[in-house]
């Protein structure tokens, strides 16, 4: 992918480096503002526009503006975008994503993943202009072979993502403060993509192209599973009768996840790094016996709200639940064993209590 782009755009590569993003000479001698007080001047004030003003573009464009650049035009489609929109930039025009582009310097394109590549291929056969402007979007999947067709139209492709998660409060851009962004971008527009992470509070990481997959499985699957196994655990609490399950868990989650990040596999601990056969036999028949129970409000069932549990939560185990503990014991066996924390004796005793399994 070539970024040289000769032609009448409104702003070549050395400008946009040197004169539109703050570049210095010596990146490690960077020490930015994290709010700098616009009305004192910005040396490289951009035009910004988001395109889909969710969550996301929103921290982002506010982080942005936070650091002296202008959110000049907006676009959005659900009611809680518009409003969103309206309430965090209120001097940007609201409109469609061609216009966006037609005013902005850095188009931010903040959609869904599966959303981005119809948008960008759109863009480009409609002729919207694209020519000299930094394109740049926040999805963790792609890298920038997803904007190939508006850079084939001149445009400047960036990919920014940052790696947070947004709830649509106004602190979501304090957030973005030493948040790291997983950045990929052409080596010409290295530089501008750093300038811009930085400008945002965050810290960049550069993610080769062809290991954007990889890395999104790595911190969705961190995440988001992470979320599933805690709200499992919490249900299997109330089942079991404990009222308040986030309280109990609490500082066992905050220490594990401590020691995971730490010590790596050398933070593990419990039934499996020790190599308590019996034990994870136990949980797993406890668990099997939880998944064959009635669901709370059944006939028999205690009634909801029992134990803690809140009206219509999710029985406290399922048959997948079982298979996901299952899963989980082994993997955490065979790293265990990798590590060297686990025996090879211990280990095969796990085997025998986990193999036959689904």
């Amino acid at each position: 992918m070539s970024c040289d782009l000769p032609g009448p755009g409104r702003f070549t590569v050395t400008t946009i480096l040197v004169t539109h993003v703050r570049y210095p000479q010596d990146w490690n001698e960077m020490n930015p503002e994290p709010h700098p007080d616009p009305a004192a001047g910005h040396p490289a004030r951009l035009a910004v526009g988001i395109i889909g003003a969710g969550r996301a573009g929103t921290a982002l464009g506010a982080a942005l503006a936070r650091a002296g650049h202008q959110v000049v035009a907006a676009s959005a489609v659900s009611d809680a975008s518009l409003r969103r929109a309206h309430a965090n930039f209120p001097g940007a025009v609201i409109t469609e994503p061609s216009q966006v582009l037609r005013r902005a310097d850095l188009a931010m394109l903040t959609v869904p993943d599966d959303v981005l590549p119809g948008l960008v291929a759109g863009l480009a056969a409609t002729g919207a202009p694209l020519e000299g402007r930094m394109l740049a979007h926040a999805s963790g999947r792609y890298g920038v072979t997803v904007l190939e067709p508006a850079v084939r139209q001149g445009a400047l492709p960036l990919a920014l993502h940052p790696v947070m998660t947004f709830t649509g409060r106004r602190d979501d851009v304090d957030r973005l403060s030493g948040t790291c962004f997983g950045v990929t971008a052409p080596e010409v527009l290295r530089p501008a993509a750093e300038a811009l992470v930085i400008e945002m509070g965050g810290e960049p990481v550069f993610i080769a192209e062809e290991y954007r997959d990889l890395y999104h499985a790595a911190i969705a699957g961190a995440a988001n599973h992470l979320i599933t196994l805690v709200t499992q655990g919490m249900d299997l609490l109330r089942t079991a009768g404990v009222a308040q399950p986030a309280r109990l868990l609490a500082p066992l989650l905050s220490a594990s996840l401590d020691n995971a990040l730490r010590f790596g596999d050398a933070g593990l601990t419990g039934p499996v790094a020790r190599g308590d056969a019996a034990t994870v036999a136990a949980h797993v028949a406890a668990l099997e016996a939880a998944a064959g129970a009635p669901a709370a409000g059944a006939a028999g069932a205690p009634a909801a709200g029992a134990a803690g549990a809140p009206a219509g939560a999710p029985a406290g185990a399922s048959a997948a639940a079982v298979t996901a503990y299952v899963a989980m014991a082994r993997l955490t066996a065979d790293r265990a064993l990798a590590a060297g924390i686990l025996k090879p004796a211990d280990a095969e005793r796990l085997l025998g209590v986990l193999g036959g399994r689904p």
